[in-house]
């Protein structure tokens, strides 16, 4: 476990997807150290989110409610996020070679998974906040609201990230397939700065001559987000993945909808799963409509 954490660390901090530790042509992690970490931090957020339930009832007769529905939410979050990535996982394989990627299925997978991570960690921060608010408030269409926006922030940050992460792959694709990047004894690629992640431009190395080195200030090195200069990633390449974000959040979207309820409306009583009707988005509109309302 602790090991798991020490992964999502380097993964925040950008360690994990920096040029030199993605020359073997995939992130160094490994996907079952993050599916504990995964299983935790989405525990640990699906207990903010029964807070409400937990709160709203404690002092009425149905009690025991609040407290089944947190127990339920810290199933729900992480079994959330690992339906949603068995249901798009294959759509992104075929994404990926149809853009003449080289990845294997083992590497993809990692690196979704890392994505995920990311969306958890995010997402589990924000958690202190969905407490906060389910302590001192009793609208239940405003705690809905509410965590529909802490989840598509976490959602797209961790979409950047791959998307970012795939960018460094795809560049040091490019840099092998012209000759100008070897992976050196150390594990570094030669001729490219290892705390840079800037693509080398052109069929000339990235690293300055001996005589300028020393008047040459580093870079900075990038973090998980950073993007990198210049353009890396044709534009049918980028057309794909979008597409396939879209087909991403809108599979984690219906998703929540079919496992509801994660909050527990205090008015009904507890039942682990909702009869299928409607859907998320006329669900979020419904919920919208209802808070105005009370204006």
């Amino acid at each position: 476990m602790i090991a798991g954490f020490k992964q999502l660390d380097r993964i925040l901090r950008g360690e994990a997807t920096r040029l030199s530790s993605l020359t073997r042509g995939s992130i160094d992690v490994t996907a079952g150290g993050l599916f504990l970490v995964i299983f935790l931090l989405g525990a640990l957020n699906g207990a903010c989110m029964g807070c409400f339930a937990l709160i709203r009832t404690w002092n009425g007769p149905n009690h025991h409610d609040g407290l089944m529905q947190m127990l339920a939410s810290m199933g729900k979050v992480p079994a959330l996020f690992l339906l949603t990535l068995v249901v798009t996982f294959p759509s992104l394989y075929v994404f990926n070679a149809l853009v003449g990627s080289r990845l294997t299925i083992l590497s993809l997978l990692r690196l979704i998974v890392a994505a995920m991570s990311v969306m958890l960690a995010v997402l589990a921060s924000f958690g202190t906040i969905v407490a906060f608010f389910s302590f001192t408030t009793t609208s239940y269409p405003f705690m809905l609201l509410l965590n529909v926006v802490v989840f598509a922030i976490s959602g797209v940050l961790g979409v950047v990230f791959l998307l970012q992460t795939l960018r460094r792959l795809a560049s040091i694709i490019r840099a092998e397939d012209m000759g100008v990047m070897n992976v050196g004894a150390a594990g570094q690629p030669a001729g490219l700065d290892p705390r840079s992640d800037q693509a080398p431009a052109g069929a000339e190395e990235y690293a300055p001559h001996d005589s300028v080195r020393s008047t040459v200030q580093p870079p900075p090195i990038p973090g998980a987000l950073d993007a990198m200069e210049g353009r890396i990633l044709g534009s049918n390449v980028k057309a794909v993945f979008r597409i396939w974000m879209i087909v991403f959040a809108t599979v984690g979207a219906q998703m929540s909808w079919v496992l509801r309820p994660f909050i527990g409306n205090p008015n009904q009583p507890f039942t682990l799963f909702r009869p299928r009707q409607s859907s998320f988005f006329e669900g979020v509109v419904h919920a919208l409509t209802q808070l105005i309302g009370r204006w």
